[in-house]
């Protein structure tokens, strides 16, 4: 006769939960790979994808915090590349300066 012992279940917290999905989202790795990678159960991790997935509503694949920030690093990188052009030009002009 055999016994069989109860299931011991692992907590993840949601940083490791998101971190996870993130894995999966952003290096389009399969999920079975990603939850050998991490040493997670496959079904689980397809769970955390797949609610992540729908807590997006499926409308898009950024979520509103990813929008907010990629607004912003959109900004930033509009600012960064005029600030780039304009100190291009001061090159420019003091090199024709240092020239004459």
């Amino acid at each position: 006769m055999r016994i069989e012992m109860p299931e011991i279940r692992k907590k993840y917290d949601r940083e490791f939960r998101e971190g996870a999905v993130r894995i999966v989202e952003e290096t389009r790795k399969p999920i079975a790979q990603v939850a050998r990678d991490l040493g997670v159960n496959e079904g689980t991790l397809g769970n955390w994808v797949t609610r992540s997935r729908a807590a997006r509503d499926g409308s898009s694949s950024l979520s509103t915090g990813d929008y907010d920030e990629l607004k912003r690093l959109r900004a930033e990188v509009a600012e960064l590349r005029m600030e780039r052009d304009v100190l291009k030009r001061s090159v420019v002009l003091w090199v024709k300066e240092a020239t004459k």
